[in-house]
């Protein structure tokens, strides 16, 4: 009888152990958070739900790799959670975490941000509970993951307006600019709709009172889509936000990875380096450069062809090397509405 209450008694104090860490691990994490929202969020509140550790786990069944999104999407999850799906993303990174709850809260009043619906602070790094995004990420080329789904003119044309949208929401709705630091394909989740979301603020930085930028100590980036004079100055503005978002604009456009082979060379290219998109007197054919399918849908309709021709012109504006050549984001989203209404539905 003294072993079998032994070894009753051992199960119990396990689940103490672990009910004690969880309480650490929420006092540590709860801490930072709220020093950080303190100062960041101007003494306004956002709230969102307060996840427990076994409600995410039961919902993931222990974080099980059969319910992780794709490969694409590190640590995050899509189950069942409160009877509807959702997203779990679990960090390992306190720091990173963090900065992602504070900026999706801000972000969430925007309809094209992945709607962070709450946090579980209970674990060793904090776990994020979003909204679903049904559609998916996207490929290396703009199409869709599912099944390699490729996407019409008028519906790449509304997703770059939207993303402009929540980037300009980003530069200027809050008191100080916020740079999100990594557009790209990877950055863009589509509900069943084909509205975008865009997620992960991850590596957001905000632009302090009265400066241009934030001289960073070293500098992070997605192949193909970073600004290269902020690879070599390490100083982050709102600018390197619109290269990069030209970049996707030409992702988009000729359905290309922002990274190519060179077969020639044998080396690899940024998709910016196409010779197709630097020629010397300026006039590009818009023919060599946007995806064949694109072509084939919008045909001889002058109108349409004029609405590639506007959208591949306003992708090299962004694209620009000084950035002060560069249009604000927000002009980037004006253009991108005038060329969705130049032609009439």
């Amino acid at each position: 009888m003294a072993f079998k209450s032994l070894f009753s008694i051992i199960p119990c104090v396990k689940r103490k152990e672990e009910k004690e860490e969880r309480k650490r691990s929420f006092l540590k994490n709860g801490s930072i958070l709220l020093e950080d929202l303190i100062a960041s969020c101007d003494g306004k509140s956002h709230p969102i739900r307060g996840y427990s550790a076994t409600e995410l786990v039961r919902a993931t069944n222990n974080f099980d790799p059969s319910c992780l999104m794709n490969e694409q999407f590190d640590g995050m999850y899509r189950c069942i959670l409160d009877d509807r799906t959702v997203i779990i993303r679990k960090y390992y990174n306190v720091n990173l975490a963090i900065r992602d709850i504070i900026i999706s809260m801000q972000m969430s009043t925007h309809k094209n941000s992945l709607k962070l619906l709450g946090c579980c602070l209970e674990f060793d790094t904090p776990a994020l509970v979003f909204e679903n995004a049904g559609k998916g990420g996207l490929n290396s080329d703009g199409s869709l993951k599912v099944d390699n789904e490729l996407l019409p003119w008028k519906t790449r044309l509304r997703i770059a307006k939207q993303l402009a949208s929540a980037l300009t929401y980003l530069h200027t709705a809050f008191p100080r600019p916020i740079v999100y630091k990594r557009v790209s394909r990877c950055c863009i989740l589509l509900g069943d709709d084909y509205v975008p979301k865009l997620f992960d603020f991850s590596m957001s930085i905000t632009i302090p009172p009265d400066q241009l930028y934030v001289q960073e100590n070293f500098a992070t980036w997605t192949s193909g889509y970073t600004d290269p004079t902020y690879i070599k100055s390490r100083q982050s503005s709102e600018k390197i936000d619109v290269y990069s978002f030209g970049v996707l604009l030409l992702v988009f456009l000729m359905r290309r990875k922002s990274t190519y082979w060179n077969e020639e060379e044998n080396v690899g290219k940024y998709l910016t380096e196409d010779p197709k998109l630097n020629v010397s007197d300026g006039q590009i054919q818009i023919e060599t450069i946007a995806d064949p399918r694109i072509l084939e849908e919008v045909g001889g309709d002058e109108q349409a062809q004029q609405q590639l021709k506007d959208f591949l012109a306003l992708a090299l504006l962004c694209i620009q090397d000084e950035s002060e050549a560069r249009p604000d984001m927000i002009d980037v989203a004006k253009e991108l509405v005038r060329i969705e209404k130049s032609i009439l539905p």
